[in-house]
């Protein structure tokens, strides 16, 4: 990248002696690292199985840390002070972390938060908070349905005829 820069920088990509290796080496080892990559992600992604299941295990296990922020907000709504119930979020955030880092526990954050008296909500009630967890992924979903169906479909259709023989065989 360093050279392709410094020659759109100095020269424009005006043709010169001083770049030809760029055009000679670079340029082809370009393609030829494009084709590697994709030869990759074929061969990683081919046949792939994705268990939603386990996706949403592995989710609900960091849910808590992700919604300290929706946690914070309904704190702040009940009245308390911000900046005091972001210290308290903290401290048990960090300590909950530690213990599934550390030791593989089970995060136990919504549980050392409903036992913190400062905290103005039981456990069922910080659990209830974080039931959905699909409100915090946003647009996510419909922007990758989106980009699939205006970018993926149409490019996919426009090259239906080359897609049948992908090698994705890796040789190394």
């Amino acid at each position: 990248p360093a050279n392709f820069a410094a020659t759109a920088g100095n020269q424009w990509f005006e043709r010169t002696l001083d770049d030809s290796a760029i055009r000679r080496m670079d340029m082809a080892q370009a393609f030829l690292l494009t084709d590697a990559i994709l030869k990759l992600y074929v061969n990683i992604t081919s046949d792939m199985v994705v268990y939603p299941k386990q996706v949403e295990r592995y989710l609900r296990a960091e849910l808590p840390f992700m919604s300290t922020e929706k946690i914070l907000m309904a704190c702040v709504e009940q009245g308390k002070s911000r900046q005091d119930m972001h210290e308290v979020i903290r401290e048990h955030s960090v300590a909950a972390g530690l213990a599934v880092k550390e030791q593989g526990l089970e995060n136990d954050l919504l549980t050392r938060l409903a036992d913190d008296e400062r905290v103005p909500f039981a456990l069922n009630e910080l659990e209830a908070m974080i039931g959905n967890y699909q409100e915090f992924t946003g647009r996510a979903a419909e922007q990758t349905d989106e980009f699939l169906d205006e970018v993926v479909g149409p490019m996919l259709e426009k090259y239906q005829d080359q897609l049948g023989g992908i090698d994705s065989s890796l040789k190394v």
